[in-house]
């Protein structure tokens, strides 16, 4: 039997994803024979290069002439832009954006086409890739590069951290609408060119990974095109579409235009058992932890506990192309552990069904070994929710001890357990950089998160990791139910007054998840209303609060946060690097304090 697994666009092109080598560990582990296809990463390839860009550019200006026709026999001075149809709409946009290129960017379709395929060979280059001026340039050029690969197509926008288009939203139909939409839709014609060669290898089921909602268009376009050219198993996996069951329950018609069966939440085992029921050794009902139709409705089968992590193969990497992905040195995904030891934070779903265990460490040094002996991999990065002040000793006494040349970074919690003997260790057997959540500024909204870490001992942690020359990156967020101006102030004053210690830092705006603690007891948190908004596969709620910030006040404190702290940083060089991957291979490289220390004039 074999089987087919497919990364779609659009995904960070910088390494191979944890989910699918982990899948294929677990089938080859099981005997069966495994195919692996990182379309992703053969898409931007693929679009990168001078030959498709001259051509993307000479069909958007073909169609301008045409565009400027329908809109005129469309267009009266009293209208508002949004009073067209979407169709207009759709083509007003792409007009305008082709038309800024044609008289105010022209230069970029005259020069960046001859440009981007060394470009594309910097950022994998081990030499120009730790050269920050060739770096940020190639990066600058892949932008330029990638919006006029998507010029056709506006107003959809490919970029190397999103997939996006303009009238897009969280509904079937709308779903629906954009993956049938050619005019819209920039990865029909490469699909049509692939998917012949994927058929012929005559797969008896075809798994495609969907983890974030950039990839739901060019993902689902994927599984429909193979839908109708094959009669074999359309299996649909990742993160996104587990956590909106319901409304895949609610929506027959999803198992008719696009997949078989969807897996949800973790995959090791029911993708196994999936292929005993491909087989004909299992019934369909004994399949767990799937969603399918099963000709008069959509079935959800009984949800087990995920295999702990002793119990699973390492994930393989063959079939991977290494050469081909965004960077001059694979930065691999690694698990030591599953869940979250502390699971009491009150905002996140991060750890929405899993139960947390705990890796081996025999096991995982087995398998760093491993990676590093098969596979010429001495970089990781821990993707554990959190790794806990114990283990991380315990992990770094055993590196050190087994002889082992390896530089990572991992996600924590502020914790003053992380004592400054434990930071030293750690930095002695390899760790670079420390990701950790911070959240935010103020004690009150601390206290409503229930982080579980003292408040006043946050910046010591900070600084006994950042004195080991490990590269400190803060979460923190904005937006928290009753967060108030001077609330968001006091995380913005941290931030500005702490850049000695908080090497960089991720901002983000709150979103209630569907799965998350917080909506449990709404009135703690002076939510007044939950609801459910009118995208039935958002994976978050509306709400309204008594008090804290409006939308509009949030934005402010957003635009303020980014202004306060460009000032604060004075331009530097982390900011140019964008992916936490490209700052830790530098931080690996040069150290911290060096990278820190580095600013762009």
């Amino acid at each position: 039997m074999l089987i087919s697994f497919i990364l779609p666009p659009q995904w960070t092109p910088l390494n191979p994803f944890f989910s699918i080598a982990s899948l294929v560990g677990q089938l080859r582990g099981n005997n069966y024979k495994v195919n692996v296809h990182d379309i992703n990463i053969e898409f931007y390839n693929h679009i990168l290069t001078k030959e498709y860009l001259v051509n993307a550019a000479d069909k958007a200006f073909k169609m301008h002439e045409t565009l400027f026709q329908d809109i005129r026999a469309e267009y009266t001075d009293d209208k508002k832009a949004e009073e067209y149809s979407k169709e207009t709409q759709i083509k007003l946009l792409r007009y305008s954006k082709i038309k800024e290129f044609k008289e105010q960017r022209y230069n970029d379709i005259q020069n960046i086409p001859d440009k981007i395929e060394e470009a594309v060979a910097t950022v994998k280059c081990k030499e120009r890739f730790y050269q920050p001026e060739l770096l940020i340039r190639a990066l600058d050029t892949i932008d330029i590069g990638l919006e006029i690969a998507s010029l056709p197509y506006f107003p959809s926008r490919l970029e190397l951290h999103d997939y996006s288009t303009h009238f897009f939203r969280l509904t079937y139909e709308s779903i629906k609408e954009c993956c049938l939409d050619r005019s819209t839709n920039m990865f029909y014609e490469y699909y049509e060119k692939i998917l012949p060669s994927i058929i012929e290898e005559t797969p008896d089921m075809i798994g495609i990974s969907i983890n974030s909602s950039s990839q739901i268009i060019p993902g689902l376009t994927l599984a429909m095109l193979l839908k109708q050219k094959t009669n074999k198993h359309i299996n649909i996996g990742g993160n996104f579409f587990g956590r909106v069951t319901e409304s895949l329950e609610n929506t027959p018609e999803f198992f008719e235009l696009f997949a078989d069966s969807v897996v949800v939440e973790e995959g090791e085992k029911p993708m196994v058992e999936l292929a005993k029921f491909i087989e004909g050794k299992l019934p369909i009902e004994q399949v767990p932890n799937i969603v399918y139709f099963d000709g008069e409705k959509v079935k959800i089968n009984e949800k087990i506990k995920p295999l702990v992590l002793n119990e699973m193969c390492y994930q393989d990497l063959e079939g991977f192309p290494f050469e081909k992905y965004f960077t001059p040195e694979i930065v691999l995904s690694v698990l030591s552990s599953r869940g979250c030891y502390w699971k009491k934070c009150t905002f996140c779903d991060h750890d929405f069904g899993q139960n947390y265990c705990i890796k081996n460490l025999d096991k995982l040094i087995e398998e760093l070994k491993l990676m590093q002996d098969k596979f010429g991999i001495s970089h990781f990065e821990f993707i554990d929710e959190a790794i806990s002040p114990s283990y991380l000793k315990q992990m770094s006494e055993r590196v050190i001890k087994e002889g082992l040349e390896i530089s990572w970074f991992n996600n924590a919690r502020t914790e003053s357990e992380f004592t400054k003997d434990i930071l030293h260790l750690a930095s002695e057997a390899g760790l670079k950089m420390m990701l950790w959540g911070v959240e935010s500024g103020s004690e009150r909204i601390m206290e409503l998160i229930n982080k579980g870490v003292d408040f006043n001992q946050r910046m010591e942690v900070l600084k006994d990791s950042s004195d080991y020359n490990i590269w400190n990156f803060a979460f923190v967020f904005l937006g928290f139910p009753s967060e108030t101006r001077e609330d968001a102030l006091k995380t913005i004053e941290m931030i500005c007054k702490n850049t000695d210690i908080i090497s960089s830092y991720g901002r983000s705006v709150f979103a209630l998840g569907k799965h998350t603690k917080l909506s449990e007891n709404p009135e703690k948190f002076s939510i007044t209303e939950i609801y459910h908004n009118d995208e039935e596969f958002s994976p978050s709620y509306e709400f309204k609060v008594s008090k804290g910030m409006n939308s509009q006040e949030l934005q402010e404190m957003a635009n303020v946060c980014i202004k306060e702290c460009n000032k604060a940083y004075e331009n530097p060089l982390w900011m140019y690097l964008r992916y936490r991957e490209y700052i830790f291979l530098y931080v690996a490289k040069y150290g911290a304090k060096e990278v820190q220390d580095c600013k762009i004039v």
